[in-house]
């Protein structure tokens, strides 16, 4: 019988010179090195490791190929690849467990993880107002003393939460739709997902820079992905070709994650140029409620609800462990859209849409929204003050984030400094796929007031 496969955690970081398997390579004997990694440990197969960090099965091989060479592993057949030699009193000391830092996962409140300033983690204080406590723990508990469905439920999404979010999409977006128009999805790249499986062949076209998740999960999806290049100089006009694709995924209201905003030209010219090559445009409106410059601008979709997809998200509003998301595409991807989500019953927990549903009629939502765009308003220029001597604005500041352009070299020394001080602080490359730009994007929801303040001391102090 096989030993169980050791787990080899790597941050591998595209923005650094060394390729990417001369950092695996290194990481691996580092491991070794410090006892993480023993004598005797068998690794995961190349094929996983590659699927585990994102990276193609021949970064591994070559990796793998020059630890044999200097004899820190060995692969025999039917056994799998193992370490193979280490420090002389490694077998004696006890094995420590790695935890990376992680800006994705836990938040601030995790122990030994860094408190995320990115751009999707949103306002939430410690403790809850009475009031917001008192909604969400009223809105459990009528949930729990309701009969669950006998069997799956509706594969659309609970009746009762998409009839709310067609109030709250025609109140809130402009657009004339009704229960049967909304599907609820477990969030955005869910919703694409879906989205993906209802489409005719062929690539899909994504900002560059652009949102990341969205790229993985049209890859995931066997679809090549085409960069739109989105202009950062004032006056450059957003004007992509889609000839050739089968979708082009946008964030028209608040472009993730330059900041800009896509004007009324430049929105009626991507709708008719989807409408000339059959495309469909899958308008992303992330954080649309949080708006505190100017009135939530108009959903894309209003304009052509044939030709454009909106999807939407409780992770900005709520809180993204939520989980939920919803969606409303053009009628012809429908019957598609549905078959897929029937035959695999791919929604969110009947109960989590049952507590959502009541948040949103109790007014619960409205009421998060409301103190988190006050709560943005007001760090925002705590932000802008404290940055823009360093760095340049790369759009208007809205929402829970700012993006910062400025040389690798110093958004790399800077990005260090915030996490040796404790904060996750994302670099704009990471963003980029041949955009080139570099910078920061710091986002402000996650850090509470006084750690907001030792975040920006940190990367001031770098910059400085």
């Amino acid at each position: 019988m096989l030993t169980p496969q050791v787990p080899v955690v790597v941050d591998l970081d595209r923005s650094r010179p060394e390729p990417l398997p001369v950092q695996l390579a290194d990481a691996v004997r580092r491991q070794v090195l410090d006892a993480t990694l023993r004598p005797g440990d068998r690794l995961p197969s190349t094929r996983a490791l590659a699927a585990d960090l994102a990276v193609s099965r021949a970064t591994v091989e070559s990796a793998w190929d020059q630890l044999r060479a200097e004899g820190w592993i060995d692969s025999r057949h039917g056994s799998g690849t193992r370490i193979s030699t280490g420090p002389a009193d490694a077998a004696r000391r006890p094995r420590t467990t790695h935890r990376p830092h992680s800006v994705a996962t836990g938040g601030p409140f995790a122990s030994g993880d860094l408190v995320p300033m990115d751009a999707g983690t949103p306002w939430r204080p410690e403790p809850l107002p009475r009031s917001l406590h008192a909604g969400w723990r009223r809105a459990w508990r009528r949930v729990s003393d309701t009969s669950p469905p006998r069997g799956y439920d509706d594969h659309r999404g609970l009746p009762l939460l998409r009839r709310a979010l067609a109030e709250r999409i025609a109140r809130e977006r402009g657009l004339a739709v009704d229960a049967d128009d909304v599907r609820v999805s477990g969030g955005t790249t869910a919703g694409l997902r879906h989205l993906l499986t209802a489409l005719p062949p062929g690539p899909v076209g994504i900002e560059d820079p652009g949102y990341r998740a969205a790229v993985a999960t049209v890859l995931a999806g066997g679809r090549t992905v085409v960069d739109l290049p989105v202009p950062r100089r004032p006056g450059a006009s957003f004007r992509p070709s889609l000839d050739g694709l089968a979708a082009a995924y946008v964030t028209p209201a608040h472009q993730h994650p330059l900041g800009r905003v896509m004007s009324a030209e430049e929105r009626l010219a991507l709708v008719g140029e989807a409408e000339r090559h059959g495309a469909v445009v899958v308008e992303d409106d992330y954080d649309y409620e949080l708006r505190y410059d100017v009135a939530p601008l108009p959903a894309l979709t209003a304009l052509a609800p044939d030709q454009v997809a909106l999807l939407g998200t409780a992770s900005k509003s709520v809180m993204p462990s939520l989980r939920l998301g919803w969606m409303v595409a053009p009628d012809r991807l429908m019957d598609d859209l549905d078959a897929f989500r029937a035959l695999t019953h791919d929604t969110p927990p009947w109960a989590v849409q049952a507590v959502f549903a009541e948040l949103l009629l109790e007014g619960h939502v409205d009421a998060v929204v409301r103190q988190a765009r006050r709560a943005y308003a007001e760090r925002a220029p705590r932000v802008v003050a404290a940055l823009s001597p360093y760095a340049e604005l790369a759009g208007p500041v809205a929402g829970m984030y700012t993006t910062w352009l400025l040389e690798e070299d110093r958004a790399v020394a800077a990005r260090a400094a915030a996490e040796r001080a404790g904060f996750g602080v994302n670099l704009l490359s990471a963003y980029c796929r041949t955009a080139g730009l570099s910078g920061l994007v710091v986002g402000f929801g996650g850090p509470d007031d006084d750690e907001l303040d030792r975040a920006l001391n940190a990367l001031t102090s770098a910059l400085d």
